[in-house]
């Protein structure tokens, strides 16, 4: 009505609140986003895997959906991301995170016997495992930047173990001796770079004093590396001894001696932790690098109730058993921290609001 003053309420506009935040997500994972983020995957997975074991089959599913989700969504993050920085995907070991997580995830689906899309999985996993697994290793002797040993420099034994781990579990609803063979040499290449890798890693912690900020989470491969190995082991004993390339008396010994260790690393890497955040005051706030924490946690209860299993220690059984409910509460927690460091993050970087119109007559 003229001659009546007529005030518009700037209000929000929903549609460009979500198109601001989708613009801030992506130029942040356009500059910092990682190969290494696929521990997230891994972790979910090996957690979800570790609850069916337990019987609780809802929580299982759950989280197996937000492994799948995950793992869809950093895959097409990547695709997307390499047009812009297509050198970096194998800058380093932490890109095999991308072979493991989908080895991992083929080794979840086929617990719940849905063969054909595990196998489409172990088939990535391995191709990608195969190149990488060359492919990093050239780089890092070829370039001219040298690189410090690291905790994820582990992941080079993460992704042959979890070829081996899938392929055996393929393995135990396929019957085929090729299969066989090809789990035995993974888990064999497995050992052998562990122990490379170990010495390297180990030789630079106690031969130069190290910084509190470079204790990383992803130290915590050192033991994962290790859990995954007996899971691998474990695995093979279940497949007819026949068709196997190494012994069952030697692949189960082994697999102790692997586990002995990494349940000897456990309280290590909690004293370098305490040591980290608790002396140094170093702050503990969220870190993608978490997930790499979360991981080993999740497989060493799994593979000790696999081995235990597999070799009939009953104790070793109930072990595992057990433990599976503290890497579901670690798993938990970081993923409110993760949830509450990326609240934190667009609300600190929300599009300015625009302008509501002038009052109007």
């Amino acid at each position: 009505m003229a001659g009546r003053r007529r005030l518009l309420s700037p209000g929000r506009d929903p549609v460009a609140e979500a198109a601001g935040r989708w613009a801030v997500l992506s130029s942040a994972a356009k500059r910092h986003l990682h190969p290494g983020a696929f521990a997230f995957v891994m972790a979910t997975g090996i957690v979800s895997e570790a609850l069916d074991l337990a019987g609780a089959r809802v929580a299982s599913a759950t989280l197996l959906a937000v492994a799948g989700a995950g793992f869809v969504a950093l895959l097409l993050a990547y695709v997307w991301r390499r047009t812009w920085r297509a050198g970096e995907f194998v800058d380093g070991f932490p890109s095999l995170a991308v072979a493991a997580a989908s080895n991992v995830l083929a080794g979840r689906i086929l617990a719940a016997h849905h063969v054909p899309l595990a196998v489409v999985l172990l088939a990535f996993g391995a191709a990608v495992w195969l190149v990488l697994s060359y492919a990093v290793p050239f780089r890092l002797a070829t370039g001219g930047e040298r690189h410090q040993p690291n905790g994820t420099w582990f992941m080079w034994v993460v992704g042959t173990q979890s070829v081996a781990v899938a392929t055996s579990v393929l393995a135990q609803l396929v019957p085929g001796p090729g299969l066989i063979v090809a789990a035995s040499v993974c888990w064999a290449i497995g050992l052998v770079q562990y122990v490379l890798i170990a010495a390297i890693v180990l030789g630079r912690l106690l031969a130069r004093p190290v910084a509190p900020e470079d204790l990383t989470p992803h130290y915590w491969i050192f033991m994962g590396a290790a859990a995954i190995s007996v899971l691998a082991g474990a695995e093979l004993l279940h497949l007819p001894e026949s068709g196997g390339l190494v012994p069952r008396e030697v692949v189960a010994g082994l697999s102790f001696v692997l586990w002995a260790f990494c349940s000897w690393l456990i309280p290590l890497l909690v004293a370098l932790g305490v040591w980290r955040h608790l002396r140094h005051r170093v702050p503990l706030s969220f870190e993608s690098g978490l997930w790499s924490m979360v991981f080993p946690i999740g497989m060493y209860g799994v593979a000790t109730r696999e081995l235990g299993h597999s070799t009939g220690t009953g104790w070793m059984t109930a072990l595992g058993g057990g433990e599976v409910w503290v890497a579901t509460a670690v798993w938990l927690l970081v993923l409110l921290a993760m949830a509450k460091a990326t609240w934190r993050f667009l609300t600190a970087n929300r599009p300015p609001r625009r302008p509501g119109p002038r009052p109007t007559s």
